[in-house]
């Protein structure tokens, strides 16, 4: 099992050298020049050429890849152009917002989805399944930035019940950013979820549980969502990384304060470091998210855990 887990950390590696080489390709092809954006558009040439010999910016392309990977393997991001802080540190200083938003949306996506999932596999071809099925693919077809507006429009100008930005001040601020950024990963564990128990339920040993006149409920909750639970962890993991990456439009359509309106902000003014930094850190968490899914397969099925010791 400890070896199963080093070859999948060093599997990272050359994933997160791929998406190092695609950020900083494309930061070079940008046509704005750093040097310029930090010292205005109307410094003097001479300044100009300076701070870009300072920063490198004069070298071959492949030497600036070179030093900036070097430095980003330190976790030394650079600068932000538009603050003069350190990227790491305007990072860490957004990331508990969004981890805390993602986190309850997975809970809600949990707690909604693993449910309707099983009630609908347990009564197939029903209103149950049918509605269930229906709104699965409602939630996965309906565009997120569409939904948070309407949810702004509904419940915070219309009924004036919850407020539509900002993070402090009660619970009241999470309601409507969490739906929003929940609404997708609840539809996609509730096929999920419903496929697989409808196939484990019709497994030889679920019709023998039963022939044995075992309880239905035993029989759904302990032994089918038991042996269930597998490919619904994988999508539920892999849900939590899309949860990260994709809070960008919720939190920029809520004013909510973490990494992805840190980024549309970056992006908007140019910062070439802080948008390199939060895109290699978006591929670093969905990495070890991934990881943490496969090493959670084992303690789930027996079967993989005796494979790899």
């Amino acid at each position: 099992m400890l070896q199963y887990i080093l070859r999948r950390i060093l599997l990272i590696i050359p994933v997160m050298l791929g998406v190092s080489v695609i950020v900083f390709s494309i930061m070079v092809m940008t046509p704005s020049d750093p040097a310029l954006l930090m010292l205005g558009e109307h410094a003097p040439p001479e300044q100009v050429r300076a701070l870009r010999e300072r920063l490198g910016l004069d070298q071959p392309v492949v030497v600036q890849y070179v030093r900036w990977l070097s430095r980003v393997v330190q976790l030394d991001f650079g600068r932000s152009i538009r603050s003069g802080r350190p990227v790491l540190e305007e990072i860490l200083q957004r990331l508990p917002a969004t981890i805390e938003l993602a986190l309850l949306a997975t809970l809600v996506s949990i707690v909604i989805g693993v449910p309707i999932g099983v009630l609908s596999a347990t009564r197939p071809n029903s209103v149950v399944d049918h509605s269930a099925t229906v709104l699965a693919f409602t939630g996965l077809a309906m565009p997120v930035f569409w939904q948070g507006l309407m949810m702004i429009l509904i419940f915070s100008v219309l009924l004036g019940w919850l407020p539509s930005s900002g993070r402090l001040g009660g619970w009241q601020h999470y309601v409507l950013p969490t739906l929003t950024l929940a609404t997708s990963a609840v539809a996609a564990i509730t096929r999920m979820t419903r496929s697989t128990m409808l196939e484990i339920l019709t497994q030889d040993y679920i019709r023998t549980a039963r022939s044995k006149g075992a309880i239905e409920r035993a029989i759904v909750y302990r032994h089918a969502l038991s042996n269930a639970l597998i490919p619904v962890v994988t999508v539920i993991g892999l849900q939590f990384g899309g949860l990260l990456a994709g809070a960008v439009i919720t939190e920029t359509i809520f004013a909510w304060p973490g990494i992805g309106r840190l980024a549309v902000d970056a992006i908007s003014a140019k910062d070439f470091p802080v948008v390199q930094g939060v895109v290699i850190m978006f591929a670093l968490t969905y990495a070890l998210v991934n990881l943490i899914v496969d090493v959670t397969y084992a303690y789930l099925d027996p079967r993989l855990r005796t494979r790899y010791e």
